[in-house]
């Protein structure tokens, strides 16, 4: 009895107990409500890895292959090595987009080292409709460079994937094409020729680039050459039709070229001419340079997915670096080497003197990137303006005139002390435009890399400015882009100011717009 009275004690008095603590942790919360915990801020560590352009995931990177549109995607190869820096030897990395700003990595489609003939080198691909090949319609055919075993000869092999090229096999250890005895030849591109009926492939033979035809992408046979003259050894070629803004058809023929010897550009080389379905043929001897900086190598162009203004419009890739510094980059404390430029838009346009001239703008899905935007409407400048604008990933767009200003431009990626800084501008006495990486960290230790320069007529007095500035790299396009530099270079990364600088006379800077970039994994 007295137990069961102990129990029945014992009950009450927990939940009394019970009770007048919930009573006191309500008052609790009236008197002092919980805080909700904000969600943790993302931090960003410091990097050299590109904002809003195209880098390799890790290692090295090099050549761009050209991209081609299939089911709804652009498809891009890449040559990448896994054992940078210390191996050697390239392989295809894969990467696709929708809208050439943002990639997917899709891993290495052809491996190196899988054949007796060793790695992989440049090349081309192309999708093989009509089942030329034999591998089956839409079977994914790869033309592409390997050093021949044994004699260690450069060859072409072909390569073939029937899963949407996602991977691929070698059709047999022999080459699909000779090599006739000469130091250098390769760097296939394989196109069709719709006027012939038939695929062209063309060559890098030293400075000349061949020209062979086939019809089932196997079996090839020499047609002609086209001889290039103190550009040095040709690299990528590139050949295309395009119709030119006042309707003419023109075929504009393309290489990697170095013509630092005359005082001309080491980035893509290119002529305007006819093609005959055997060989090529000028309008001038003398080339012309889709870009004018020191960093626009192994450049390919590529069609759009209209097919409505496949002759109007094409894109265009290059690859940022140069041969004679390709290792001297901080973007190895982030573990990778590796940055391709900017998908440009490319047009043909007439110019004075009846020739004809290709145009380069930023690609029109680049805008879809923007942040935030900041305007100024008109600025005088004599001397030095600094902004209250910075960052260190965006487009800059400005009108600038002047009336007897002799050096008006841009400083980007600024320091606070004004000591460094890029130059974008046009020297007018000098009747040249340039860009000017040698008063910041820049890949060139020679100093021989510190200025790049294209002609400008003086007597303009005005230009339209637009640069492309991300955390390694500068593209500036002079008057609508028909002079683009494209350069690396390696500022501190809280070097972020913008200033604008007139030298010896007052200049006018209207519509100045700056779209500041979000990251393209952001």
């Amino acid at each position: 009895m007295t137990q069961r009275m102990n129990k029945k004690t014992y009950k009450w008095l927990s939940i009394f107990i019970i009770g007048i603590g919930l009573i006191l942790i309500i008052g609790l919360l009236t008197v002092h409500p919980v805080k909700k915990k904000k969600p943790a801020e993302v931090y960003r560590q410091p990097t050299y890895r590109a904002v809003y352009h195209f880098t390799t995931p890790d290692k090295w990177m090099n050549d761009p292959q050209r991209p081609l549109f299939f089911d709804g995607e652009y498809h891009f190869y890449y040559l990448y090595n896994r054992d940078y820096p210390n191996g050697n030897g390239t392989e295809w990395r894969q990467a696709i987009s929708k809208d050439l700003v943002h990639w997917k990595d899709e891993g290495v489609a052809i491996p190196k080292y899988t054949t007796k003939n060793g790695d992989v080198w440049t090349g081309s691909f192309v999708v093989d409709s009509n089942n030329t090949a034999g591998f089956g319609k839409g079977a994914i055919v790869a033309i592409l460079t390997q050093p021949s075993a044994g004699g260690g000869r450069q060859e072409q092999y072909l390569w073939y994937s029937t899963d949407k090229g996602k991977t691929f096999k070698s059709y047999r250890d022999q080459p699909v094409l000779l090599n006739p005895g000469v130091k250098d030849f390769r760097d296939p591109k394989v196109i069709w020729d719709s006027q012939s009926h038939k695929w062209v492939l063309l060559l890098a033979e030293g400075t000349k680039i061949g020209f062979y035809e086939s019809q089932n992408l196997k079996d090839w046979h020499y047609t002609g050459g086209f001889f290039t003259q103190n550009i040095g050894i040709v690299e990528c070629p590139d050949l295309f039709m395009m119709r030119a803004n006042d309707g003419t058809l023109k075929w504009v023929l393309g290489a990697s070229a170095n013509g630092k010897s005359i005082g001309q550009p080491n980035t893509y080389a290119y002529w305007t001419g006819n093609y005959n379905g055997k060989a090529f043929t000028a309008d001038q001897s003398e080339p012309q340079w889709l870009d004018h900086g020191f960093d626009w190598y192994a450049g390919v162009t590529f069609e759009s997915g209209s097919r409505e203004d496949a002759l109007t419009q094409r894109y265009a890739l290059g690859w940022m670096n140069n041969w004679d510094y390709p290792n001297n980059t901080p973007t190895m404390q982030d573990g990778f080497n590796g940055t391709d430029s900017i998908v440009r838009q490319i047009s043909l346009k007439k110019q004075a003197g009846k020739t004809y001239g290709l145009i380069s703008r930023p690609v029109e899905t680049l805008d879809r990137l923007t942040g935030s935007t900041e305007h100024f409407k008109q600025i005088k400048v004599n001397g030095l303006k600094t902004l209250k604008a910075k960052g260190d990933a965006y487009e800059l767009d400005a009108d600038v005139s002047w009336t007897d200003a002799a050096n008006v431009g841009l400083r980007l990626r600024e320091s606070a002390d004004k000591t460094r800084h890029i130059d974008a501008g046009v020297f007018v006495r000098g009747g040249y435009s340039y860009v000017n990486r040698a008063f910041t960290g820049q890949p060139d230790q020679s100093n021989k890399y510190l200025e790049s320069r294209a002609p400008f007529d003086p007597s303009q007095k005005r230009v339209h400015i637009k640069v492309l500035v991300d955390k390694t790299s500068i593209e500036v396009f002079i008057n609508d882009g028909r002079i683009v530099y494209t350069s690396e270079v390696f500022p501190h990364l809280n070097d972020q100011g913008i200033s604008l600088f007139s030298d010896g006379g007052t200049s006018i800077f209207k519509n100045v717009v700056i779209r500041h970039f979000r990251p393209i994994d952001g």
